[in-house]
């Protein structure tokens, strides 16, 4: 099975795409935007040449549950914000630079954060990876297995808290991914948790 896995080219060559187009990305903060766009583009082109898109919810299931799942998972960190900004260990620096370095502020970008970045990240992650994986293990291994990829890209953010918050939310993605099996309904909860939390109810005064 793992020597399989090694000889899927595929998958690793679509990893280290991802990884290297990311990387570029976190770069350059003041383009950041413009960079990120157009790797996600490159993700979703490669992840659809790789096979077809689980859809077996019908478009009331995953509008309803694509929304209620991404309130939800807004709930839980604006949860666990609130806990810590009333604790010691307050991360209100980190969180505003974050937002500065990397929120959407011109209405392109916006557009991008929706059609494109929350789109193309489900369509590579869960749709292209995880699956993959589930042809060489169990649901749950290949959950934090493609969970842990997913943050891994992150780690060219140099935000710690962001490793963090892709841990958390790939989690959910990819479980809820292997529960409906639905591109369509983790893509809507992925656009309301994005929208709740860089346009609705930001985690900044």
């Amino acid at each position: 099975m793992l020597k399989n896995l090694v000889l899927d080219l595929r998958l690793i060559f679509g990893v280290v795409i991802a990884h290297t187009l990311i990387y570029f990305s976190f770069h350059d903060k003041a383009i950041f935007w413009y960079i990120f766009t157009g790797s996600i583009l490159v993700l979703i082109a490669y992840s659809m040449f790789q096979g077809d898109v689980d859809d077996e919810s019908s478009f009331i299931q995953y509008i309803f549950f694509g929304t209620i799942s991404g309130l939800i998972l807004y709930a839980v960190f604006w949860l666990g914000y609130q806990m810590v900004e009333n604790s010691l260990f307050s991360f209100d620096k980190e969180i505003r630079k974050l937002y500065k370095w990397f929120a959407p502020k011109l209405f392109w970008e916006y557009l991008a954060l929706v059609l494109v970045a929350a789109p193309g990240e489900e369509l590579f992650w869960r749709g292209f990876v995880q699956k993959r994986l589930m042809k060489y293990f169990k649901p749950a291994v290949s959950i934090i297995i493609g969970t842990c990829a997913y943050a891994s890209v992150h780690i060219y953010s140099g935000s710690i808290l962001l490793i963090f918050a892709s841990l958390i939310s790939g989690l959910v993605w990819g479980s809820l991914y292997f529960w409906k099996k639905s591109m369509p309904l983790i893509i809507v909860s992925h656009i309301i948790f994005d929208l709740m939390i860089f346009i609705i109810l930001p985690f900044k005064s």
